[in-house]
C-alpha cells in the first residue's frame, strides 16, 4: 500500500500489543503482524483514526518494546499501520534487536 513511502524494510512479526490513545487514554489489545525500524502494522477490528496520537506496547518472547507513535492508514475492520515518533533509547535497542533476528537469512 504505502510501499514507495517507507523509508525501512518490514518484517512480518506477530506479537501481542497493547496501544493506548494519548487523548482519550483508551486501550486497545492488538497483535502486530509486521515491524520495521520505523513502525508497524496492528491487527484490530476497530483502528483508531488516521492521525491519532498513540502509545504502542509490543510483547515478544521475553522483552516488551513501548514507543509513541501516530497512526498513518488505517484498513477498516482489519487494523492500521503506526509510525514511530518518538523512541526511547533503551527501547531502541530492544527493536533493533528484533529487527536483527527477523532479517537475517535463514
Amino acid at each position: 500500500m504505502d510501499s514507495e513511502r517507507r523509508r525501512a524494510p518490514r518484517y512480518p512479526f506477530i506479537a501481542d500489543a497493547v496501544v493506548i490513545e494519548i487523548s482519550s487514554d483508551t486501550k486497545l489489545v492488538a497483535k502486530t503482524s509486521d515491524l520495521s525500524i520505523g513502525g508497524c502494522f496492528l491487527d484490530m477490528l476497530n483502528p483508531t483514526p488516521q492521525g491519532t496520537q498513540v502509545r504502542v506496547r509490543i510483547s515478544h518472547e521475553d522483552a516488551t518494546f513501548t514507543a509513541l507513535g501516530k497512526v498513518v492508514f488505517i484498513l477498516p475492520n482489519m487494523g492500521m499501520g503506526v509510525t514511530f515518533t518518538k523512541i526511547e533509547q533503551d527501547q531502541q535497542a530492544i527493536l533493533q534487536k528484533w529487527i536483527a533476528n527477523l532479517s537475517r537469512p535463514e
